[in-house]
C-alpha cells in the first residue's frame, strides 16, 4: 500500500489538469500541461515505486536503507533483463528475444524485488563484519547483498519470466476477451479476496501493466492515451467504473440497513460506527471498515455483497458509463475524473448508485431479519457491559489495544497499512478478540499461528505508530479495557 498511496497525488494533479484543459491535453494551457505531466511522472514510474515502496513497507523498522536496496535491486534486475542485455547474454539476435522481456519494467517485478529486498534488510541489517570491513557492516551491507540477489533473480527470471508473463497475459486476455462479463467476474473476486488481502495481487493484473491491460494509468493518461492508442473511449476504465455505485451508494445503504436492524439498546453505538465507515466509503472509497463490520459475522451476506459488486461493474461496463480513479472509487476521485476525455456518461453512475443504494438496503435488511444474522448490534449478549470503551485519544487507545494484544512482550512486530494493524505475536491466544472489537476494531483476521490483522479503518497507521512509542517497560495494568 505504500506505492499505491502515491496514486492520489497523480490523480489530483492530472484531474485538475483535465479540468483546465479536458481536450487538448495541455495543448491549450501551459498550466494544464504542467499538472498533467507532473502526474504522469508518478504513473509512468509505478514499477520502480513498487520496488522502493514494498521494500520500505515490509522492512521491520521502515528504514531508508531498505528503500534504497529495493531501488538498487530493481535497477540490477531490469538492466540485466532488458531485451538488448538478454540478446547479448544468451548470444542471440535481438529479434529472437522473447517479447516478455520488453515488458520487464512492470509492477510484478517491482513487487518481487521489493519483497526480496525487505527480507534481506530484515535478516542482515544488523550484521557486523570484520574490523577491516566495518564500514560495510549493518545497513550499508544490505544494498550490496541486494545487488547480488538481483543478479540471481535476473538469472532465474531469464528462463521462467517468459512462461510467467505468458500465463499472466493469457489470464488477462481471457477475462478481457469476455468483455463486460469478464469485468463483472473480476469485480466479484476482487471483493471475495479482501478478507485475506490478496485482492491487491488480482488488481495488479487489471489495473496496472502486468498483463497489458493497465486500466488505471491508461485512464489517467486521458487524451495522451487516446492519441497513443493505449486507451479506447467507452472501454478503458471498465475495470474501475462499476465500483463507484458500490462504494459511494451501495455500502452506505448496507450500513443503514445494519443500523435499522440493530437492537434498540445498541443503535447509538452502531450508528457511530456506520456513520464513520459509510462516510469513508462514500467520500474516499475506503470500504474495509464497513466490509469487515459484517464479513465474519455474516459471511453469506458478504458473498451477496461480492455478487452485487460484480453486477454493478458488469452493468457500468455494458452501458459504457465510465469514470476512473487514482486511489479508490469515492466522491473525490469521481469529481477529479469527470473532465477526463475518457470519462463517458459518468453521471449515470450516480443514477446507478441510487438504485444500488436501494438494492443494498432492501437485500441486507431482508436477509439480516429473515435469517437472524448477527450483524453489528445484533450479537448475543454474552459479555457484560463494563462502561469502558476505546479512548478517543489515540495515545491512550494505543495502550488499550496493546494491552488487549498481550502487551509488548507478546508482540514481535507492529506494522500497519491504510486500514489494518498487521501484527506478529509470540502467542496469539493472548490476543482478546472480543476486547479488540469492543475497543472499536471492525474485525480481526488470523493468518497462520502467529500473524494477526486488526481492522481499524484510517486510524490504523496512527495507532500503530503510537503503539511503537510506548516503552516496553511501561506498566499497562492501570489501563482500563471494556
Amino acid at each position: 500500500m505504500v506505492p499505491v498511496a502515491t496514486l492520489p497525488a497523480a490523480a489530483i494533479l492530472m484531474g485538475i489538469g483535465y479540468w483546465i484543459d479536458p481536450v487538448a491535453w495541455g495543448g491549450n494551457s501551459a498550466l494544464a500541461a504542467f499538472l498533467i505531466k507532473a502526474g504522469a511522472a508518478i504513473i509512468d514510474n509505478m514499477s520502480v515505486l513498487f520496488a522502493i515502496g514494498v521494500a520500505y513497507g515490509m522492512s521491520k523498522d521502515k528504514d531508508g536503507a531498505a528503500a534504497l536496496s529495493g531501488f538498487v535491486g530493481f535497477l540490477v534486475v531490469t538492466t540485466l533483463l532488458a531485451p538488448g542485455a538478454v540478446a547479448q547474454i544468451q548470444g542471440i539476435s535481438p529479434d529472437a528475444v522473447p517479447a516478455a522481456f520488453g515488458k520487464i519494467n512492470n509492477q510484478f517485478v517491482g513487487i518481487l524485488v521489493g519483497i526480496v529486498s525487505a527480507e534481506i534488510y530484515n535478516r542482515f541489517s544488523a550484521v557486523e563484519l570484520h574490523k577491516a570491513l566495518a564500514f560495510f557492516s549493518g545497513k550499508r551491507l544490505v544494498p550490496i547483498l541486494t545487488s547480488f540477489a538481483g543478479i540471481f533473480i535476473a538469472f532465474v527470471l531469464m528462463y521462467i519470466w517468459p512462461a510467467v508473463y505468458g500465463g499472466l497475459v493469457s489470464f488477462g486476455e481471457t477475462i478481457q476477451g469476455m468483455g463486460e462479463l469478464g469485468a463483472g467476474i473480476y469485480a466479484f473476486f476482487n471483493r471475495l479476496l479482501i478478507p485475506v488481502g490478496l485482492h491487491h495481487a488480482l488488481n495488479s493484473v487489471f489495473w496496472f501493466d502486468v498483463a497489458g491491460i493497465n486500466d488505471i494509468p491508461n485512464f489517467l493518461g486521458g487524451a495522451k492515451s487516446i492519441a497513443e492508442g493505449t486507451a479506447t473511449v467507452g472501454v478503458t476504465g471498465m475495470y474501475q467504473a462499476g465500483f463507484f455505485p458500490i462504494m459511494m451508494f451501495g455500502l452506505p445503504g448496507a450500513a443503514l440497513a445494519m443500523y435499522h436492524t440493530a437492537k434498540a439498546k445498541n443503535k447509538e453505538k452502531v450508528a457511530s460506527i456506520m456513520i464513520a465507515a459509510g462516510f469513508a466509503s462514500f467520500f474516499t472509497g475506503v470500504t474495509e471498515p464497513l466490509e469487515f463490520a459484517f464479513m465474519f459475522l455474516a459471511p453469506a451476506l458478504y458473498v451477496v455483497h461480492a455478487a452485487l459488486a460484480g453486477l454493478s461493474v458488469y452493468i457500468a461496463a455494458s452501458m459504457q458509463w465510465i469514470a476512473g480513479f487514482g486511489f479508490s472509487a469515492g466522491l473525490v476521485d469521481m469529481v477529479l475524473s469527470t473532465r477526463n476525455p475518457l470519462a463517458v456518461n459518468w453521471y449515470m453512475l450516480i443514477v446507478q448508485g441510487l438504485v444500488f443504494f436501494g438494492l443494498y438496503y432492501t437485500i441486507f435488511r431482508t436477509v439480516i431479519v429473515k435469517f437472524n444474522l448477527k450483524t453489528p448490534g445484533r450479537e448475543d449478549d454474552d459479555v457484560a457491559e463494563s462502561g469502558v470503551s476505546g479512548s478517543k485519544e489515540t495515545g491512550e487507545l494505543a495502550k488499550q489495544y496493546l494491552k488487549a494484544l498481550g502487551g509488548h512482550g507478546n508482540l514481535e512486530n507492529i506494522d500497519a497499512c491504510i486500514t489494518r494493524l498487521r501484527l506478529t505475536l509470540k502467542d496469539s491466544s493472548l490476543a482478546d478478540e472480543k476486547t479488540l472489537k469492543a475497543l472499536g476494531a471492525m474485525g480481526v483476521v488470523k493468518l497462520g499461528a502467529n500473524n494477526l490483522q486488526v481492522i481499524l479503518g484510517p486510524l490504523a497507521e496512527i495507532v500503530a505508530g503510537e503503539m511503537k512509542k510506548i516503552p516496553a517497560s511501561e506498566d499497562l495494568s492501570a489501563v482500563k479495557l471494556p
